[in-house]
């Protein structure tokens, strides 16, 4: 399933949703631009999934269709089917990397990102002897994380650990560069492949 499938889906429940979502409203919940969303609405029209009817006050209201309706339930179909294919995938080369760190003497690690990838790594985790020591997260310091709270990505220098396992999924390379700039060796750095 690719993103325009996916945002499809999204623009096509929201549109199922809510009684009059604006473009603003939809490119807010995709974090996309005003015009991408206003080609995807011009695209779904075309394709007979959404309606467009005016309302007063010069508004504009977007009608699911029987055929949108059934495009609706086909992406979530395979939404839920690309879903659990990550899981997964994620849980097997999770295992296989957690016996490879018990393999090696690793029993402290450190996850950075603190989102779905964490949450699957976690799950893992409790498979193994291995010991999650913090989370570290750019973007959620200061949430809770499962039973840790978030830390600054600042404070890896201050936590005893033997590896970091990187388990953002959209900020790797961004990830990686911080990492390096803080003077942590590369050796020190895991990603999930």
């Amino acid at each position: 399933m690719d993103s325009k499938d996916i945002r499809t889906l999204k623009i096509l429940e929201k549109v199922d949703n809510d009684r009059s979502p604006s473009q603003r409203d939809l490119a807010g919940e995709l974090n996309i631009s005003l015009g991408l969303v206003n080609s995807f609405i011009k695209r779904l029209v075309k394709k007979g999934f959404v309606k467009i009817t005016t309302i007063p006050k010069n508004r504009i209201k977007y009608i699911l269709t029987p055929h949108g309706a059934a495009e609706k339930s086909r992406l979530t179909y395979l939404y839920i089917q690309h879903s659990y294919n990550f899981y997964k995938q994620a849980r097997q080369k999770l295992r296989n990397l957690y016996i490879a760190l018990e393999n090696q003497g690793i029993t402290r690690i450190v996850f950075y990102g603190a989102g779905d990838l964490a949450e699957i790594a976690y799950i893992s985790l409790q498979e193994s002897a291995i010991q999650l020591i913090a989370i570290v997260d750019d973007a959620k310091m200061d949430t809770r994380f499962m039973k840790f709270l978030v830390m600054d990505p600042a404070h890896l220098d201050t936590i005893s650990y033997d590896k970091i396992l990187v388990t953002a999924i959209n900020s790797r390379r961004a990830i990686l560069q911080k990492i390096a700039q803080s003077g942590i060796p590369s050796d020190l750095v895991i990603e999930i492949n």
